[in-house]
């Protein structure tokens, strides 16, 4: 009899380890998202529709967080800059270029939780298109950094790993035809230290 029991028990175990494991494995790295990518951003178009994929609803839900629909508009994440490399909190990088066509649009940054990153003083991490200056051809610079600057400054605070968010709102490229139209600011890193 333990001959017989012994291997289904083990069978089971390494069954339900192993189911376990790609689960968490799949709601960590993304898998049924389809991923809109632009130079360092991505966006998750149907994230916050009905057609999101089981997987994707389950990562949303477990991280709490709550996803504009296509009506309402689409967010953007970049975790490297230009060159591929990761973006750093105590570098110093230019985000610069047209932002795309919206009613309403913030960048900000977070950590690799998604979580805001503190203020720094007074100075929030995150800028809102109606506080920004704008260049005379409607394009803007905005430059990240631990250290303030003239312009529009994105404080940043703290060391490690960040993640900048560009939310767009009620825009138009969040429609089928424009999607492929996309045009984002760049990347650029400065310098670190």
């Amino acid at each position: 009899m333990f001959r017989i029991v012994l291997p289904v028990f083990v069978a089971l175990l390494v069954a339900i380890v192993g189911g376990a494991w790609s689960v968490r494995y799949a709601l960590d790295h993304g898998f049924g998202m389809d991923t809109l990518t632009v130079g360092p951003w991505q966006a998750y178009p149907d994230l916050g529709t009905p057609g999101a994929s089981a997987y994707a609803r389950a990562a949303v839900a477990r991280r709490g967080e709550l996803p504009l629909g296509r009506a309402e508009g689409l967010a953007f994440r970049a975790f490297e800059d230009g060159s591929g490399a990761p973006l750093e909190r105590n570098c110093t990088y230019r985000i610069a270029g047209e932002m795309p066509t919206a009613r309403f649009w913030t960048l900000y940054a977070v950590d690799p939780s998604m979580s805001p990153l503190p203020a720094r003083g007074i100075r929030a991490a995150g800028l809102q298109s109606s506080a920004v200056l704008h260049e005379t051809n409607g394009a803007v610079t905005v430059t990240a950094s631990p250290n303030p600057t003239p312009g529009n400054w994105l404080a940043l605070d703290g060391t490690g790993r960040m993640i900048l968010v560009l939310g767009l709102y009620d825009t138009p490229i969040a429609s089928a035809t424009e999607i492929s139209r996309v045009v984002l600011p760049r990347i650029s890193k400065l310098g670190c230290g």
